[in-house]
């Protein structure tokens, strides 16, 4: 459905000659996945005795994993598709906003000035089909089950996400962050071709199943001093090799220096995407290596699963005692989510029925909030288009129109400008930060719990410390959004600017105020249900926590 959907808006674009047709290809790319999602889920359940379907002769292998994570995907691939697909303001005046005047009257204003018409974001007709191809991409990396597709699937999503660094063509920032991306991307795409070569050379098959097998028979032989044909040191040696590429893909310590440059150097809108979607498709793929290939009767004490543990420790480590001294927001929000990737890796190396559970669930809950996070900062954005601040800093600041919000100080005071956005944006915050009753408090709980009950009490110890230490830069922003003094005032020229509409039909004059300038619903209603998901979890966890056990014990029984 993807594919073919990607041909078809390829073609309406080569016969289109207007540049105006960005938010309707975004619109079709919504109802695009909303499609595939369907399809996601009638199909959900076609999972023989539960251990999945191999299709196109084994370079692929459906599951209730993948086909759940197909599903994630695309849902958020399609709230983030919404920020190019509507106007991020609108003119809400009460008396002609009813049902019956929404239907029979036109309410006509400056749409052009008000509704931000002009913005970049809604002249990039390739956008969509960008996105489109990294999510298909995406969705084919995580249900790969041969070296082959492994490889020309990571390389399909990274190509897109290039793309989509570089979009911008008239921001330098953004083209130097792309490239920076596209050199160190092609750095690790090496790592993990190389990677491939090496277990291709010693097993001799490139298909998962058969190096599984592979991995169990050579433990058995190392016991056993026979088969001197495959050696397990060698297979997992490759394996770290093909880990390293991944690792530089999740922007994990210690291949993590890319990531707050190319965060804080592309625009806000496409960092959305770039910080969310590509890890989850990586880490589902390494959520099935790390499980077939150290769970087995004959385990040895060596395992290459033990890199990812030591990467995880040094991305609490360098996540947190770095992000100490970041005033960039989005530079914060990478060192944030590398000091989160930790727990995603050690829950990933652990590889047990708990050590699964917390896994997915830490992975979905972090997803959801960081989605939360970066919708709330470009609405802060949207938010203050009428204010003014004579600060030096704020006004020599590059790419404005791109990335509004770019230090922690330009959210002075926030609270006194959208108490509601604030509040929003303290809950996220908060979550990150493990405080409960939120969300991501209980994530951290579960991967610690499980860490403790197979005994990595130091790593544990290492966590709990970093989360503490974390806590400060995360409530500094809280600070400042509360509790500084804001130094935006409205501008004096819209003030006294007489701002009005007109009805359809009717030639007498609707003057209206600045305050009925809002933000759109689709921005509002967006937010409002993340922040409620994270905040209102302790009432519902049953659904959450069941989803991710079963997943865990199919896995596991498979």
């Amino acid at each position: 459905m993807l594919i073919f959907s990607i041909l078809f808006l390829l073609l309406s674009n080569a016969v289109s000659s207007s540049s105006n047709k960005s938010i309707l290809y975004s619109r079709v790319a919504i109802i695009i996945l909303a499609y595939c999602i369907l399809l996601c889920w009638v199909s959900i359940y076609i999972d023989a005795l539960d251990r999945g379907i191999a299709v196109y002769g084994g370079l692929f292998h459906l599951t209730s994993t993948s086909q759940i994570f197909q599903i994630f995907i695309l849902l958020l691939s399609a709230a983030i598709l919404q920020l190019t697909a509507f106007y991020p303001r609108k003119v809400w005046v009460e008396e002609y906003s009813t049902i019956s005047k929404i239907f029979r009257n036109k309410f006509i204003y400056n749409r052009g000035q008000i509704i931000n018409k002009n913005g970049e974001q809604f002249k990039l007709i390739e956008y969509p089909l960008i996105i489109l191809f990294t999510v298909t991409g995406a969705i084919f990396l995580q249900s790969s089950s041969d070296l082959v597709s492994i490889f020309l699937s990571i390389e399909l999503q990274s190509y897109g996400l290039y793309l989509l660094s570089t979009i911008y063509r008239n921001s330098e920032e953004a083209t130097g962050g792309g490239l920076t991306y596209f050199l160190l991307g092609g750095l690790s795409s090496c790592f993990i071709l190389l990677g491939i070569s090496l277990l291709y050379a010693n097993s001799g098959t490139t298909n998962l199943d058969g190096l599984y097998i592979i991995t169990s028979l050579s433990e058995m032989a190392s016991l056993a001093n026979t088969l001197d044909t495959y050696t397990m040191e060698y297979i997992d040696s490759s394996l770290v090799i093909l880990s390293v590429g991944f690792l530089f893909k999740l922007s994990a310590a210690p291949f993590h220096f890319w990531s707050p440059d190319v965060y804080d150097a592309i625009p806000t809108i496409v960092t959305t995407f770039v910080a969310i979607v590509a890890k989850i498709s990586i880490l589902i793929l390494l959520l099935e290596l790390v499980h077939y290939t150290t769970n087995s009767y004959f385990a040895l004490q060596y395992s290459w699963s033990i890199c990812l543990l030591y990467s995880s420790l040094l991305s609490f480590i360098i996540g947190t005692v770095v992000g100490l001294r970041q005033v960039r927001i989005k530079r914060l929000f990478a060192y944030s989510t590398i000091s989160h990737v930790g727990f995603i890796l050690l829950a990933l190396s652990i590889n047990s029925i708990e050590s699964i559970q917390a896994f997915i669930f830490y992975l979905m809950q972090y997803s959801i909030s960081n989605l939360n996070a970066f919708m709330i900062i470009i609405s802060i954005g949207y938010s203050l288009y009428y204010y003014i601040n004579e600060n030096k800093e704020f006004t020599e600041l590059k790419d404005k129109n791109n990335s509004p919000i770019q230090l922690i100080s330009q959210m002075k005071g926030y609270f006194k400008i959208n108490e509601y956005l604030a509040l929003s944006f303290a809950i996220t915050i908060l979550s990150f930060a493990g405080i409960p009753p939120l969300v991501g408090f209980f994530a951290k709980q579960i991967v610690l719990s499980a860490a403790l009950d197979s005994g990595y009490v130091f790593l544990t110890l290492v966590a709990i410390l970093t989360s503490v230490i974390g806590a400060v830069y995360y409530l500094g922003i809280i600070k400042q959004v509360f509790f500084d003094k804001s130094e935006y005032e409205i501008n004096p020229v819209l003030i006294e600017k007489d701002l009005k509409g007109f009805e359809a039909g009717n030639e007498e004059a609707i003057r209206f105020k600045l305050a009925n300038i809002v933000l759109s619903s689709y921005l509002t209603i967006t937010i409002s249900m993340l922040t409620l998901i994270i905040l209102l979890f302790i009432f519902t966890p049953k659904e959450w926590l069941n989803l991710a056990n079963i997943l865990a014990l199919i896995l596991w029984n498979s």
